[in-house]
């Protein structure tokens, strides 16, 4: 049996995944062979300059050197790979360009998704380690570096999907200018993303003709699911720990006011935290407290599942 690799990569966060088709009574339907990930910040000044700067580049050619040696080392040609590009390459006037770049230095094609296509990806990866009683009808949402996708879903299927330009790297680098974090930097982060909710909302009105909130709130990426290996106090990171854990609103407080009250170092001191992402967390709360707050959702459920899972189930699909 044949492996395929997908590639998802964020504004903030590359992450590969190489897996075989599993068997019918595996808890996933991909049996992994090789992950790995590194953070990039691919994003870093792009709302700023709408250009992908220098370091970035450097880094992201860096990531993918090391990414083409271990598809190499498994087998894995270009016909099995789909690498899935999002908001930092699909804003910035130079990403065509540098993915070009890419496939020269490195042999990978990268397809540049459009977020309704990223929504609807996130769902197919979520929806596939969620159980059946929360796929009848809930609400997704992926919090990434450069854009937030908020997708309703019933049965597993997507009712409507918006992507807004919502990200943990963006609302960083307008906002968070002290440290700790101040309560007008804060306040700052959740006035704009209560800004973004309300063209949400209007979406959801023209799309389905209501504005009806699913009755369970289901959140991927990266700072949802640091956020309960936090809870979890995890030291050494399991996918399958972090899928379908719930956190509750009251114990989201907690943790929100327990980092808040830290400073940059002292977070990134945390072994939960895994280097680079740090500030960001600070963003990423401002983003679910919003929602929490919004929409009244009690709790929350957490899956590590979502984008890199979905682009891996659409190439091992079409073989």
């Amino acid at each position: 049996m044949s492996n395929f690799a997908a590639i998802d990569i964020g504004s903030n966060t590359f992450r590969l995944m190489i897996a075989k088709p599993a068997l019918s009574n595996h808890i996933t339907p991909w049996h992994i062979q090789a992950y790995t990930h590194r953070i990039v910040r691919l994003g870093e000044g792009l709302h700023q300059s709408g250009c992908l700067c220098e370091a970035a580049m450097l880094r992201a050619l860096d990531a993918f050197h090391a990414f083409a040696d271990i598809l190499k080392q498994h087998d894995v040609d270009a016909e099995h790979t789909y690498a899935v590009a999002t908001a930092a390459m699909r804003e910035a006037s130079n990403g065509h360009d540098f993915c070009q770049h890419i496939l020269q230095q490195t042999g990978i094609q990268i397809n540049i998704i459009e977020g309704h296509d990223e929504a609807n990806m996130s769902l197919l990866g979520s929806c596939a380690v969620l159980p059946q009683t929360i796929r009848n009808d809930f609400l997704l949402f992926d919090i990434g570096g450069g854009s937030t996708e908020f997708v309703r879903a019933k049965q597993g299927q997507c009712l409507d999907a918006i992507s807004r330009k919502l990200g943990v790297v963006r609302l960083v680098e307008a906002h968070l200018h002290t440290n700790p974090p101040s309560a007008d930097d804060y306040h700052a982060m959740y006035q704009t993303c209560q800004h973004h909710l309300t063209e949400v909302e209007a979406h959801w009105l023209a799309s389905q003709g209501h504005q009806t909130i699913p009755p369970t709130l289901v959140g991927t990426a990266g700072t949802i699911t640091t956020l309960a290996a936090i809870d979890l106090d995890m030291h050494t990171y399991d996918a399958n720990l972090i899928n379908n854990h719930h956190i509750s609103y009251p114990r989201f407080l907690q943790l929100k006011q327990q980092l808040l009250t830290m400073t940059h170092e002292q977070r990134q001191a945390m072994p939960s935290i895994e280097a680079g992402r740090a500030d960001l967390m600070i963003a990423g709360l401002a983003i679910i407290d919003t929602v929490f707050q919004r929409w009244a959702y009690q709790d929350i459920t957490v899956v590590d599942a979502g984008l890199l899972e979905g682009a891996w189930l659409k190439i091992s699909a079409l073989s």
